[in-house]
């Protein structure tokens, strides 16, 4: 007798084990998402927070769960977010955040809890150099460096010898003045002023007086969403006639109603998305480009589409890919699978996205290359390619 009662008993606890591992095998994969839906970068978050709602809500046969929190466009609340997503949610992975300040304040969380984290900011800071911490972090908007790059040689071949820089006061602005300071340099551009203001002021009336007592050639504005708009109408204000750029932190519609006609004739460098039905055919980049322009209108309407979604949904396109191949090494929930997701993040290759074609590596967490930008042009309101 007792010999049965001991076979049942190990029958029990042989059930469930395999209970327990079938559990496990059908866990969910959550994923956390902390965005700028509300504060100055809004025009940015909302097409971000409205992407990921077109996310796929199962991948290699697993549930996705996505949990998606506003930041505010603060720092602090990114972080509070990433922390909750991380030990109270226990998600497998990060996307976030929509600026820059927000996506650096968040790196420490991502290595201390080894979950692997894209950001949505565009500055190289976020991913570079590379050590143990931004080992975790992975980005999907172009770098600022080849943005800037793209800036400063159409500066040159269209005949500007000096520029004045005005950019946020916070690390986007820092690290663009640093980026483009260096690629001026190489076309022989001369920076001859550096001025700042905050996501939220009021007037630049100050700034602006200071730049074109320098009498430049053309002016660089290095902001995102409609607060970049606010130095390019004063300077129309002040009667400024040279060339104006911007960068692509300001490349959606939002940023076109506020600014009006006094962004008229302004270039930027912006993600091949923006002028997708523009492209050639030859064009690398256009068909996933217009993949996803395809699926925002559907679900948004004609004319909705937004850069910005894109950097979210190219994110993504790199967890769809990273994902079957991280399930093979552990469950939802795991550190062997948050691990694995990192290392098959890493190793992406040939992922076709929205903004570019993604090639990581353990030294590159930006993975983009120039297929990734093109020259616009604002004519008559809207987007245009623009021409050599």
């Amino acid at each position: 007798m007792q010999l049965v009662w001991r076979w049942m008993g190990a029958a029990c606890v042989a059930t469930g084990v395999l209970a327990a591992t079938a559990g496990a095998a059908y866990a969910d994969i959550k994923i956390g998402v902390t965005l700028s839906a509300t504060g100055p970068a809004a025009s940015l978050g909302i097409p971000e927070k409205n992407t990921v709602a077109l996310l796929p809500k199962e991948i290699a046969g697993q549930k996705v769960d996505y949990i998606v929190l506003d930041d505010a466009t603060d720092s602090t609340q990114a972080v509070k977010n990433a922390r909750k997503l991380t030990s109270e949610d226990h998600v497998d992975a990060l996307i976030g955040s929509t600026v820059v300040p927000n996506s650096l304040a968040m790196i420490d969380v991502a290595a201390e809890t080894a979950t692997p984290m894209i950001s949505m900011a565009a500055a190289a800071s976020i991913v570079e150099p590379m050590d143990a911490k931004r080992a975790w972090v992975f980005k999907t908007p172009q770098n600022d460096a080849l943005m800037a790059g793209a800036i400063a040689q159409h500066m040159a071949a269209h005949g500007v010898k000096t520029v004045a820089f005005i950019g946020f006061s916070d690390a986007y602005g820092e690290s663009w003045y640093k980026e483009f300071g260096a690629a001026a340099a190489k076309q022989g551009i001369k920076v001859v002023a550096n001025e700042r203001f905050a996501r939220n002021d009021a007037s630049v009336t100050g700034q602006v007086l200071k730049m074109i007592a320098q009498h430049p050639d053309a002016v660089l504005i290095a902001g995102a969403g409609t607060p970049a708009a606010l130095p390019q109408k004063t300077l129309k204000e002040r009667g400024y006639a040279g060339k104006y750029y911007q960068t692509h932190g300001v490349a959606n519609n939002d940023f076109l109603r506020v600014c009006g006609k006094d962004c008229e004739g302004t270039y930027l460098p912006a993600g091949p998305l923006l002028v997708a039905d523009q492209l050639p055919d030859s064009n690398p980049v256009k068909q996933s480009a217009l993949a996803y322009k395809a699926a925002y209108e559907k679900a948004y309407g004609a004319g909705s589409i937004s850069t910005f979604g894109g950097h979210a949904w190219d994110a993504g396109l790199l967890l769809q890919h990273a994902i079957p191949v991280a399930l093979k090494a552990g469950q939802p929930g795991s550190k062997a699978f948050r691990d694995a997701l990192r290392a098959a993040l890493e190793n992406s290759h040939d992922v076709a996205g929205a903004h570019g074609i993604f090639n990581m590596s353990a030294t590159d967490h930006a993975g983009l290359d120039q297929r990734a930008r093109v020259m616009v042009e604002i004519v008559g309101g809207k987007w245009k390619l623009a021409g050599d």
